[in-house]
């Protein structure tokens, strides 16, 4: 595996944060973002990147004119009197949700085969959609006065061998992070150099992205409290608060105890879910945590979310937050 980053550079990375899908866009609807959900996402990130800093007007940074606006939404005479402001390093991988998923499921994108025809168009029209995903949360967070810059998977010259990362430049990465920019990486389609072509998750992005960065934690956001032993929606479902991580790569629940400590936990994945939900989720998480990296799994949009983004809970773990930590131990 090819994985090219510039030498010498500062490693003061203080968080990855994955946007689930499912929790900025409205699942069953098409190409619909939940516009509430990423508005207050976005406002946390800034909270959470801005912490211990003096506080500022926030001067967006979206310049472009959006339907039914008259006007660019910063008044660009403010930043000359504005001073820098200090953000603490992030970056932002996010997930597709209701974009890309229906077109690479239905074209079979995942599976391979570019010489298919309706393969490659699956290609292309799966392209679209998350790199249009992928502008508008970088608007969101850039309206929030957030320096971001959206980076394609694609186009930086990732790329996989039978689905798993063969190829991945992050000099440039590096350098946008160096240069005071936030990346916005997305699950992408990409070349596989056996499939001719799959798809490659958020979450297989994080954990690359975290062995090479090396950030202080990583926080997943997702639609639900975090992991449970079970569909959420089953009657009984349980929170896992807490699962440990061995040297191996395997893992346990620890908190809470379970009847059934040798239980395996139920997956349910949407039919559409090209990219294996939340048991690619728990795995990468686990090979995160193997690192040394906590790993937050937690409620998009509430005080849980907030709390896990600002760093609160790598000293102790209050009993009234509610979400899945998961972690490396000996």
């Amino acid at each position: 595996m090819e994985l090219n980053i510039s030498e010498g550079r500062s490693r003061s990375i203080r968080c990855i944060v994955k946007l689930g899908g499912a929790a900025i866009t409205c699942k069953n609807e098409l190409e619909k973002i939940h516009d509430e959900n990423l508005e207050v996402v976005a406002c946390q990130l800034r909270q959470a990147m801005m912490e211990g800093s003096a506080s500022s007007k926030v001067i967006g940074m979206d310049w472009s004119k959006r339907p039914g606006s008259s006007e660019i939404s910063c008044d660009v005479d403010d930043l000359g009197d504005q001073e820098s402001s200090e953000f603490s390093k992030f970056v932002v991988v996010h997930g597709a949700g209701s974009f890309g998923h229906f077109q690479a499921s239905r074209s079979g994108v995942h599976k391979g085969g570019l010489e298919k025809p309706i393969v490659k168009a699956g290609f292309v029209a799966t392209r679209i959609s998350v790199t249009n995903l992928n502008l508008e949360i970088v608007r969101a967070l850039a309206r929030e006065g957030i320096p971001t810059i959206g980076m394609s998977p694609f186009s930086c010259g990732w790329s996989t061998s039978k689905r798993d990362v063969a190829s991945a430049d992050l000099s440039t990465v590096a350098k946008t992070i160096d240069s005071g920019f936030v990346p916005v990486l997305h699950g992408d389609a990409v070349l596989d150099n056996i499939l001719g072509c799959t798809i490659l998750s958020g979450d297989v992005i994080i954990r690359h992205l975290a062995d090479h960065l090396k950030p202080e934690y990583v926080v997943f956001l997702t639609d639900v409290l975090g992991v449970y032993d079970r569909p959420p929606s089953e009657p009984d479902a349980v929170l896992l608060k807490e699962i440990a991580v061995g040297e191996d790569g395997s893992w346990k629940v620890v908190n809470p105890v379970l009847e059934h400590t040798n239980k395996k936990v139920d997956y349910s994945v949407a039919a559409h879910d090209t990219t294996g939900g939340m048991e690619t989720k728990i795995s990468e998480a686990a090979m995160i945590a193997k690192l040394g990296i906590d790993v937050y799994i937690v409620k998009a949009a509430t005080t849980h979310s907030q709390r896990a983004l600002n760093g609160d809970l790598r000293d102790s773990v209050p009993e009234d937050w509610f979400g899945t930590i998961i972690r490396f131990s000996k």
